[in-house]
């Protein structure tokens, strides 16, 4: 018994190397053409086969038709990420009457960081979900009216910690 589990794990881990020679260069090229960022498109492969190397594990077919789906699935979620983030940085130029420095701009994550849970979950909800406030409010248990006032109190004290995010970087 063993010894045939053995084989198989074999012959699936062959099936698998066979298919990420293949199909890796073509797949990581498809998403970097996609994203022009040859780092997210490395992660975003290394995803995709790390999908199709449970999905064989459970006994089911990958193909190369498989593998671009997939891409293709994980780019719509990567693209709704970013999309998230720049709605995020809208908000803090709104918050704080002018724009972060840049994309990246750790001073955000950094503010993100330091607020309570309760502001962070109700700005997240809002700027990354968005969720609307009546939404928001079925998750966080209160109505529209709340949500917005949390809303407020969120942005304000999201404003202060920005600020001093800002000044230690």
């Amino acid at each position: 018994m063993k010894t045939s589990r053995t084989r198989g794990d074999r012959e699936r881990a062959a099936r698998f190397t066979a298919l990420y020679h293949r199909d890796q260069p073509r797949v990581c090229a498809y998403v970097h053409r996609r994203t022009g960022d040859r780092a997210a498109a490395e992660e975003l492969t290394a995803e995709v086969f790390r999908t199709a190397w449970e999905r064989m594990a459970a006994g089911q077919d990958v193909g190369t038709g498989w593998l671009f789906v997939t891409a293709r699935n994980l780019l719509s979620n990567h693209h709704r990420s970013l999309a998230r983030l720049t709605e995020l940085h809208r908000a803090v130029a709104d918050a704080c009457g002018r724009a972060p420095a840049s994309a990246q701009d750790d001073a955000v994550l950094d503010a993100l960081d330091r607020l309570p849970s309760a502001h962070r979950e109700v700005l997240q909800l809002t700027y990354w979900d968005g969720l609307g406030a009546a939404e928001a409010g079925e998750l966080l248990g209160c109505s529209a009216s709340a949500v917005w006032v949390r809303l407020h109190r969120a942005r304000k004290a999201f404003r202060a910690a920005y600020e001093l995010s800002r000044e230690l970087v």
